[in-house]
């Protein structure tokens, strides 16, 4: 039977100086810390070897260890976040994020951390507009690149981390990129809300995960409105019992809701006949009765909203759309969660294969088991860190740390 070592990530103590989250970290009762790349707070381009020592000496003379580095997908530009990644088009920001990664050998090495993690980053438009080009070997040839910077025999594992609207999603999708790869030095990373939020049944893939996974996240996470979105195409096709859908119109930069409750659209103007009638013919074929509202876009809030967060997480988890294109729907999501004014959808906005949020909530605050997917893990060959990940919870980052230890703690038997 493994163990679960519990830790927690400076990427959601950013308030503090680095030195001082890890200094509470360890205040807390956490076994490790996760070292975060963060712009501002421990920023690889910035710090110096000499540095890294202050770090490496600062840690020697605490309980907590450090258990991972985290080479921050949010980490070049904040409105646009995972981008570029190991999937990008042009070689130049694929570079970038290799660099990046790169740079997290190098901080491990000198701080002596055996794990360093990333993600693959997602399919966006310019994929969309580029089939003859093949993302899979765009990914495996960037992560070959970053697995040149370990040395064979040095204990420096790579670990991808699947994530919800990602090119590599789900779990089986991860062990088949990390048997392909076929190196000792690479495995995987599991976020357990990511799990809950992509495989239908959680624990049976935790299980089979297991004995190629070498590091955890943990957050809790709930069920909310599952909402696609895609560009208008020909053959489009809907399943309302599984998501609703937001259809975007390029020729008006117009936003059709797909959804029995609520159909909308969403446009600067009226419709004509012509769109007027792919209007119906779309609603006919998902089989909504209820005749569409119509919505002028430029009455829309489009200010700053308690729900902002929420929002953003949403948007930057669809794939294959323009950046421009999500920007413009942000007011349209708005609208549904009620940012000025009643709402019309009160959970929060998913898009996931499950319905449930990816939304990083303190343990305990969600519908997710901790202690089945504990068992899942250490009784199919899992030992190691699992790190409390919450970056929604940097101002109230005591209550987050804490809490969080206190209920997992129960359930990871905590011996530290």
């Amino acid at each position: 039977m493994g163990t679960i070592l519990l830790s927690y990530s400076t990427f959601g103590l950013t308030k503090l100086d680095f030195l001082d989250a890890i200094d509470a970290v360890d205040r807390a009762g956490y076994a490790g810390v996760e070292l975060a790349f963060h712009r501002r707070q421990f920023n690889p381009f910035n710090i110096s070897d000499d540095y890294l020592a202050a770090v490496r000496k600062h840690l020697a003379g605490v309980r907590v260890k450090a258990a991972c580095v985290a080479t921050a997908s949010h980490f070049f530009t904040p409105s646009r976040p995972h981008e570029p990644s190991l999937l990008a088009l042009d070689l130049a920001g694929r570079k970038r994020r290799i660099d990046l990664i790169k740079r997290g050998i190098h901080v491990a090495r000198r701080l002596g951390v055996s794990l360093v993690t990333f993600g693959s980053g997602f399919l966006r438009d310019e994929h969309v507009i580029n089939p003859s080009v093949n993302p899979h070997e765009l990914l495996a040839d960037s992560i070959h690149e970053c697995l040149e910077g370990i040395r064979s025999d040095e204990d420096i594992t790579l670990l991808i981390e699947p994530e919800p609207g990602m090119f590599i999603e789900t779990i089986g999708q991860g062990l088949s990129l990390v048997r392909e790869i076929g190196s000792p030095h690479f495995r995987l990373h599991v976020d357990l809300c990511h799990a809950y939020c992509s495989e239908k049944n959680c624990v049976i893939a935790l299980a089979e995960a297991a004995p190629l996974t070498r590091y955890l996240h943990v957050s809790d996470a709930q069920a909310g409105y599952n909402l696609k979105m895609v560009q208008d195409a020909d053959h489009l096709s809907f399943n309302l019992d599984f998501a609703s859908t937001l259809v975007y119109f390029p020729d008006t930069a117009a936003y059709l809701l797909v959804d029995r409750d609520h159909p909308f659209y969403f446009a600067d103007a009226r419709p004509d006949r012509a769109r007027q009638r792919r209007i119906e013919a779309l609603l006919a074929q998902a089989g909504v009765q209820k005749p569409p509202g119509y919505v002028h876009y430029p009455n829309l809030y489009a200010g700053a909203s308690p729900l902002d967060d929420e929002i953003f997480t949403y948007l930057i988890s669809l794939p294959g759309l323009s950046h421009d294109v999500l920007e413009r729907a942000k007011p349209v999501i708005g609208h549904l969660r009620g940012a000025k004014g009643p709402p019309l959808v009160r959970k929060m906005v998913a898009n996931t294969l499950t319905g449930i949020v990816h939304f990083h909530e303190i343990p305990g605050e969600g519908s997710l088991d901790f202690a089945e997917s504990f068992q899942a893990l250490t009784g199919n060959g899992f030992s190691g860190y699992g790190t409390v990940e919450l970056y929604h919870h940097i101002e109230a980052w005591e209550k987050a740390l804490t809490d969080s230890y206190r209920h997992l703690a129960q359930i990871a038997g905590a011996r530290y």
